[in-house]
């Protein structure tokens, strides 16, 4: 006789039954590329070293991001962090302030004497680095942390390049920018000031076995403007230079300024002018405010320290009774045309801020460079058409900004390490954006974003004293952890605790989870309820 169906079965237990066997789909745990990360010109791994800040380990914190970037706390200061424009935090309530803990790891590095660790092996291989400015730096840094001796040749007497000679000090403070290339230094890279590379094939006899190439754009461009006296007329690229010197060695702008420029270099040096005296620092600007190449935020401060805009004007000629402007006005398509309509400004001098170029002089019969406008032509791996000599910042591309030279930097490095070793560099591969519509936005609670002290009204327009402050420790913890951390599990229990079939199984701290695929249905409850968007459902392979 058959046996009755209940003992045919024996379940014995509901792990009998393998329930997992009528799902259509499945779900599985991904890594998703942070927006902040992918949109960082340095390739900081932003969210990994806030995951460690808010925690409220700050040594471990600042050692994960050095791993791309030396100068966090010169970054936290210049960097016009792109990686805050594009954090979905900011669909929410406001971004995470992410430049002012970059900033504030970097300072507790200095305040602590934190160092870099110093490589395990060295590779016999020497590397010269032309440029000590942030690309050079960051080219040597990196460098040196893969075994290789790194000799900087700079031709000035101090450290620092354009972040020294085109940042003025309100902005970065000189002992912080002294300390992290100390820390860089000290890494046994050698550092040769007052040593111009004239003529690149000269120095290449001296046996090195690559170059980067790091020279900053120092030579201003110039516009003809017709001057009854010449010696009114300044670049803005000068003028920052001068500001090094000493103490009566300053520029002499006069009590009446006028810039012609609309970029950062044309706010600093107007701001510049209003903390050496001047009563009146007017910016001339051919375009309106919404087309000015100058961040929002810069333009914001100068105004609030009374530097004074005339848009869509351009300048004429300099007479002796003062600037001839030209009133300007937008055609249907937006660009500026001439008016006819003139007036006359008066102005002890005008600094022309108009641009930067980068001297190209030392690459002349280097055989297989290019040019290409105006730059050192280079390929997908920083390196140029001459085989061992690689570029980057100013030197190799239009969007010069300290990041993107700590970035040229990094990958030039980490290159030349390959090329070293004869084997072919290969960038890893960039995994799928977290984008916001991924989040589950309901298991996080609103938090404003902190802001940052700033100096008052007055100090400002007189002292060359910080104008923006620093977090401390509480602000910056609290900061930190107003990271979502977009499309990567933060072991939230979740899914744990939502799975209707038990199939998510733990794996202890630091571990994260997996499925166990013999009973996960393929309902989709964990995907829904992951807060960072770190579960992926995908059709089941029959």
């Amino acid at each position: 006789m058959d046996k009755p169906f209940a003992i045919t079965l024996n379940p014995g237990s509901s792990l009998a039954n393998h329930t997992g066997s009528w799902r259509t789909s499945r779900p599985v745990y991904i890594d998703r590329l942070p927006p902040c990360n992918n949109a960082c010109p340095a390739g900081e791994n932003i969210q990994g070293w806030l995951f460690h800040a808010e925690s409220g380990n700050y040594e471990k914190a600042w050692r994960s991001l050095v791993v791309n970037n030396p100068l966090p706390a010169t970054m936290g200061r210049v960097c016009y962090h792109p990686c805050e424009g594009a954090c979905n935090r900011g669909l929410m309530d406001a971004t995470v302030g992410i430049n002012s803990v970059e900033r504030f790891l970097g300072d507790e590095a200095i305040k602590h004497g934190w160092k870099f660790d110093a490589p395990a092996t060295k590779s016999g291989k020497r590397v010269l680095v032309v440029g000590s400015g942030p690309a050079g730096l960051a080219a040597a840094y990196h460098l040196a942390c893969l075994g290789h001796h790194v000799v900087i040749r700079e031709a000035a007497a101090i450290a620092g390049g354009m972040m020294r000679f085109g940042i003025p000090k309100y902005r970065l403070p000189r002992d912080v920018l002294e300390a992290e290339i100390a820390r860089i230094v000290d890494l046994g890279v050698e550092l040769h000031l007052n040593s111009r590379v004239d003529k690149l094939p000269e120095a290449l006899k001296e046996g090195f076995d690559a170059v980067f190439l790091g020279v900053g754009a120092h030579i201003a461009k110039r516009a003809y403007i017709p001057a009854g006296d010449a010696s009114k007329i300044m670049d803005a690229v000068s003028v920052l230079h001068d500001m090094e010197g000493e103490p009566d060695a300053m520029p002499l702008l006069g009590r009446r300024v006028v810039v012609y420029g609309g970029g950062n270099t044309a706010i600093d040096v107007a701001r510049t002018a209003k903390r050496l005296g001047a009563e009146e620092s007017i910016i001339v600007y051919r375009r309106t405010r919404e087309k000015m190449p100058a961040h929002d935020f810069e333009v914001e401060e100068a105004l609030q320290e009374g530097v004074m805009m005339k848009w869509l004007s351009t300048i004429k000629e300099s007479g002796e009774d003062g600037l001839m402007v030209e009133k300007m006005a937008l055609d249907e398509n937006g660009f500026p045309q001439p008016t006819g309509e003139y007036e006359t400004i008066a102005a002890d001098s005008l600094v022309l801020a108009l641009g930067q170029d980068v001297d190209l002089s030392l690459l002349e019969n280097v055989p297989g460079l290019a040019i290409e406008g105006g730059n050192v032509k280079v390929d997908s791996t920083m390196m140029t058409g001459h085989p061992g000599i690689f570029a980057g910042g100013d030197m190799a591309g239009n969007d010069r900004t300290v990041t993107v030279a700590i970035g040229h930097g990094k990958k030039a490095a980490r290159a030349i390490d390959a090329w070293l070793k004869g084997v072919a560099f290969v960038p890893p591969p960039k995994a799928e954006i977290a984008t916001f519509e991924r989040l589950n936005t309901w298991y996080y609670s609103d938090a404003p974003k902190t802001l940052r002290p700033v100096l008052d009204i007055i100090r400002r327009q007189s002292t060359f004293e910080e104008v923006l402050g620093g977090l401390d420790e509480n602000n910056a913890l609290f900061e930190a952890r107003r990271c979502l951390s977009c499309g990567n599990c933060f072991e939230c229990d979740n899914c744990y605790g939502v799975c209707p079939d038990n199939a998510v199984i733990k794996l202890g701290p630091g571990k994260r989870f997996e499925f166990n695929y013999d009973y996960c249905k393929g309902c989709g409850m964990c995907a829904t309820e992951c807060p960072c968007g770190a579960i992926k459902i995908v059709a089941e392979e029959i």
